[in-house]
């Protein structure tokens, strides 16, 4: 039997490889095909596109790259025609992957679509939830409160649980906090460390003209992001001393420092899950930001506050993320003890709340019998 998967960025490339391998484990005769990132790859071998360093964000991104993505579109869905599969597995990434789920199961019927890891459409548009319903045919969902939501609809649905709670068990240390260290998370992408870095490099300066005593490191995403980070730096007038900066080693460093500034995005989840203090920033090109406003849904965009429908950790946002509100806020959590301790328990609930380990086991095992049926 064979399978098309397509993930659009690193994090869908993990969750993706994670699920082959389930896959395999329950059924070796499986062929893969689809377009993913280095894990998957490795993974499934020849039959797999790369295409998973490939993501943007915001709409003057997507617009100035749309000639790639009209192409990558069109090569995938001939690809995907000429294989057949038995199923089509979307892992995250809606913008593209949503287009293409609609048309393949115009052209080709009887192919099963299956999406991994649902797109937050509840956060910008909840009436695109049913259209979905008419061409996909199961949704696998990471989030407790999403199953009903796309249910309403008639849109079969399974709730799986978060992968990260498998992936970030492997990474726990044995290390007991540093009550002056304070760790900079500024995102992974170029835009976002452009844009987000200098104001936590502001913050921290502010922190230690405060509290001389305080340390700072910071994790980068690759050694590109790493070379831009401590540019900024220099540019800020730091030498590298005041603000180490490493190259991965981000949820050691979320185990280990006494609280955090982190962008918002899958980082501030993984802080809550390792119990860090932290606080969420997010910047983007105001045209990106005013579109934003006018068609998001939610209250906050920290996933810990979403979960939880309330604001557990601080958000500054656009204008509000100031050096001088970030580093109050940080100070705050630095210094008092009965502060960091009743976030730390807030988070630890939120945390509890995505379920039990094993989602690639279950999204895996709600494929194949969703293929068994359909046979």
């Amino acid at each position: 039997m064979k399978l098309y998967l397509i993930a659009g960025e690193a994090s869908g490339d993990s969750r993706g490889a994670e699920l082959m391998r389930s896959l395999r484990l329950r059924s070796p005769d499986l062929e893969f095909f689809g377009a993913g990132g280095r894990e998957m790859r490795a993974f499934a071998g020849g039959h797999m596109h790369d295409w998973a360093d490939e993501a943007v964000m915001g709409l003057w991104d997507v617009l100035k790259k749309y000639g790639y993505f009209k192409a990558q579109f069109d090569r995938m869905l001939a690809d995907i025609e000429q294989v057949a599969p038995a199923a089509l597995i979307l892992i995250d990434y809606p913008g593209f992957n949503l287009r293409l789920a609609k048309a393949v199961k115009r052209r080709l019927p009887k192919v099963r679509i299956i999406y991994y890891i649902s797109p937050q459409v509840w956060a910008w548009n909840r009436g695109r939830i049913p259209k979905m319903a008419g061409f996909l045919d199961l949704m696998l969902c990471i989030f407790p409160f999403e199953k009903p939501l796309y249910e309403a609809s008639g849109l079969r649905t399974v709730f799986v649980g978060h992968p990260l709670l498998d992936s970030l068990e492997t990474r726990r240390i044995s290390a007991d906090r540093e009550p002056d260290l304070v760790g900079l998370f500024p995102g992974s992408r170029e835009k976002e460390v452009r844009k987000i870095f200098p104001v936590m490099v502001a913050a921290a300066a502010r922190m230690r003209s405060r509290r001389p005593e305080l340390r700072f490191e910071a994790a980068a995403a690759s050694p590109m992001m790493a070379d831009r980070m401590r540019e900024i730096l220099a540019a800020s007038g730091h030498d590298p001393a005041f603000c180490k900066v490493q190259t991965g080693g981000s949820h050691e460093l979320m185990q280990r420092a006494a609280a955090g500034m982190v962008c918002s995005g899958t980082a501030t989840l993984e802080s809550a899950y390792f119990g860090m203090p932290l606080c969420i920033l997010y910047k983007v090109a105001w045209l990106t930001w005013i579109i934003a406003k006018r068609v998001v849904q939610v209250a906050y965009v920290g996933m810990p506050n979403v979960l939880a429908n309330r604001e557990i950790a601080r958000e500054f946002l656009q204008s509000d993320a100031t050096p001088d509100a970030v580093a109050t806020e940080m100070l705050r959590l630095v210094t008092d003890p009965a502060a960091s301790a009743a976030m730390r328990s807030e988070l630890s609930a939120v945390i509890a709340g995505l379920g039990e380990r094993g989602a690639a086991d279950r999204a895996a095992h709600a494929i194949l019998e969703a293929l068994e049926t359909s046979a």
